[in-house]
């Protein structure tokens, strides 16, 4: 194990002991009783990263491209799946219509993006990428590919892809925890 990664574990060890909840004379310590484990709570340890890597990205993306990571994101989705749906976005990305609706109009005005009535269906509308839109992903997918590189760079190939195929499995599952914690109301 990494040093580095030791004292982060043996600082979290000290603040969880200080942290420890004691027993007041009601019996009580006026604190939750059960309290989650944060280096340990999958969750929390992938939302994290997520968050870590996601502002760190758009920070990287904005600054050289002009693109935050969610247009990043609706980018390299419209490079592998050209002419789909807005809903189709919001279904892959895991993001609300409304924010990806906002987005979209954003790209489409800086001309990243064309989005037309689709030709069966009225209704829907068949979101590509322009010109501009696939020279800005081919310039970001350079540095993406070189973030990831360097975050993975501390596991080896097999762990990278028994990672891949655990997070791979861990989505696959998320429908197991839709509702999970809701009151049913009879």
């Amino acid at each position: 194990m990494s040093g580095t990664l030791e004292q982060l574990r043996k600082s979290m060890s000290r603040n969880r002991q200080a942290r420890a909840p004691r027993a007041s004379a009601t019996g009580r310590s006026g604190r939750a009783e059960q309290v989650l484990d944060l280096d340990r709570y999958v969750p929390a340890l992938i939302t994290f990263i997520a968050n870590k890597l996601s502002r760190s990205a758009t920070v990287v993306y904005q600054k050289r491209f002009g693109v935050n990571v969610t247009e990043w994101r609706i980018l390299s989705l419209l490079a592998i799946e050209p002419e789909i749906s807005a809903a189709r976005i919001c279904h892959v990305i895991g993001f609300d219509k409304g924010p990806v609706s906002r987005t979209l109009a954003g790209m489409e005005e800086r001309g990243l993006v064309s989005i037309r009535a689709d030709r069966q269906d009225g209704r829907t509308h068949s979101i590509s990428l322009t010109a501009k839109g696939y020279t800005t992903h081919d310039q970001v997918i350079a540095v993406a590919l070189e973030r990831e590189r360097r975050l993975l760079s501390c596991l080896s190939k097999p762990e990278r892809e028994t990672l891949i195929g655990l997070l791979l499995r861990v989505h696959g599952n998320l429908d197991a925890v839709k509702g999970a914690g809701e009151v049913d109301e009879a």
